[in-house]
């Protein structure tokens, strides 16, 4: 039966709700319960009293005079409904409650920017099948292992380009990620100052407190009008941590070259070994101003587990919020008490206490 009926107090699972386990979670005044057991007792005494203990009761009187007579149980109905209204107040007065609690979770997130170096040395073949394809596949990994963040993309070589906006569109970055390319930038180079402060203007508005630039490079600063250490501490001074990532292993390369047959002029691709040219020193550098971390991804596994080590050093809170609300169901119980006493009241001056005398 529903609550906003009129009568809804008859519904009697407000007595199995009750006494049930699952009925009320707690009792405004709990110490008032015991006393609904001494209710019962008190009825058993009545009846006892009624039954054994006859006022006229005499040791001489003959077996006959103990006929049962259906009247004396009428004597009963005022004292049982007493105990009754006394039973129904004393579980309103208890303070039977439910709890709802609810909990609400939000994430406090962190603002990414991946900066990837797109520049000729990125199709070294020591990653398969080449440096910045190995990237492009780790750092969406490492994408959809975020949740909440806001992420924004920077690709370099010459110059550098703003690809994707710190967005939380996911399926954007993703998309943005796997477009790169090498045609994207045209001048030659390494532009790593210039990428590191693309990325800082678009992080450095941003109310954020935790904010990261993941830097992929396998070169050193061999383009661009801004150093690579002043965009570092242009990072730091808006507490912007530079992860660095060197890419590549030490010594030859396998690298696909283009040759010329100088006889027919045909163009083809050829494998050739070059010596990797790698400036570890400015890589460790720039973590170290800007008080972040630098790491050394030789191939496609060493490069897996350093995005998944940046994934937990930089995890986003979780924040939540509890809300509590405490419903009263006292009135059921005081509405049924009242009733009861009232039948009382009309029914202790009527026949009925006498029934037994008569």
């Amino acid at each position: 039966m529903e609550e906003n009926n009129s009568f809804y107090w008859l519904d009697w699972h407000w007595i199995n709700d009750y006494f049930s386990e699952n009925g009320f979670d707690s009792f405004e005044r709990p110490y008032i319960t015991p006393l609904l057991w001494i209710i019962p007792l008190l009825l058993i005494l009545r009846l006892l009293y009624f039954y054994f203990i006859p006022g006229k009761l005499n040791i001489a009187r003959i077996k006959n005079d103990f006929r049962f007579d259906p009247t004396v149980l009428l004597a009963i109905i005022p004292p049982v409904l007493f105990l009754l209204a006394i039973e129904f107040i004393l579980m309103a007065l208890s303070g039977p409650q439910r709890t709802d609690t609810n909990t609400e979770q939000w994430t406090e997130g962190i603002d990414i920017t991946v900066a990837i170096d797109i520049s000729q040395s990125m199709e070294g073949m020591d990653f398969k099948p080449n440096r910045l394809e190995a990237a492009k596949r780790i750092a969406t990994d490492f994408v959809d292992g975020r949740d909440g963040d806001r992420i924004g993309v920077v690709e370099f070589r010459g110059e550098a380009f703003s690809r994707c906006p710190i967005t939380s569109d996911y399926d954007l970055v993703k998309q943005q990620i796997s477009e790169i390319n090498f045609e994207d930038i045209a001048s030659e180079g390494t532009a790593i100052g210039s990428a590191l402060a693309t990325a800082v203007s678009r992080m450095r508005e941003q109310e954020t407190k935790s904010k990261i630039i993941i830097l992929l490079s396998d070169g050193e600063q061999t383009a661009g009008n801004i150093e690579a250490e002043t965009a570092a501490k242009l990072a730091q001074s808006f507490g912007i941590k530079i992860y660095t990532i060197g890419m590549g292993k030490k010594g030859d390369v396998p690298y696909k070259m283009k040759m010329q047959n100088p006889f027919t002029g045909q163009v083809f691709e050829q494998i050739q070994n070059v010596p990797n040219n790698f400036n570890e020193a400015e890589m460790k550098n720039i973590a170290k101003v800007s008080e972040g971390q630098y790491f050394r991804a030789t191939n496609n596994s060493s490069l897996k587990k350093i995005f998944e080590k940046i994934n937990e050093m930089e995890k986003n809170e979780i924040k939540e919020d509890r809300f509590k609300s405490t419903k009263d169901f006292y009135e059921p119980y005081l509405i049924l008490g009242i009733s009861f006493f009232l039948l009382w009241l009309f029914t202790k001056s009527t026949f009925l206490t006498s029934a037994i005398h008569d």
